[in-house]
């Protein structure tokens, strides 16, 4: 398999789970949020991965012919978009809040703060995991560098 290849689809991965934990750490900071721009509570988000074919990076691998491999329907991971919640939110009696209805209850987001933090370190692991592969994959690199250069 194409060293190259793998660094690629790390590094891809990496960027993915950074943009899962940013919407992740934005769902948390906003649980209580009962007021935004666009009107109503804040509405929590979810980031959508799809797959993506991973090209040959800078045509390496046809410039070593004969002596890899040629790998065929490699995918890495990458952010299709971010989604808001369709749920509705959750209505708390609390006469004497600023964003309260006639009836006295306040719309709060839907966001269990629980589920948002397990998200998150699932998160953090997955770009764990890419990271130890990067730098593995580093690592095998530098030491074909050295062989070549004996």
């Amino acid at each position: 398999m194409d060293l190259y290849r793998i660094l690629a689809a790390s590094s891809l991965g990496m960027q993915a789970q950074r943009s899962r934990m940013t919407v992740v750490t934005s769902n948390l900071v906003n649980a209580e949020t009962t007021r935004t721009p666009e009107g109503g509570p804040y509405k929590r988000r979810d980031v959508i991965f799809q797959t993506m074919p991973l090209e040959d990076p800078a045509g390496f691998t046809s410039m070593t012919v004969g002596f890899t491999e040629r790998p065929s329907g490699l995918v890495a991971v990458e952010v299709a978009g971010v989604r808001e919640s369709a749920k509705a939110p959750k209505k708390i009696y609390d006469p004497s809040h600023p964003d309260a209805d006639a009836e006295g209850y306040v719309a709060y987001p839907d966001i269990n703060v629980m589920e948002e933090m397990a998200d998150l370190m699932s998160a953090v692991r997955s770009y764990e995991a890419n990271l130890a592969v990067f730098n593995a994959t580093k690592g095998l690199v530098r030491k074909l560098l050295d062989i070549g250069r004996q």
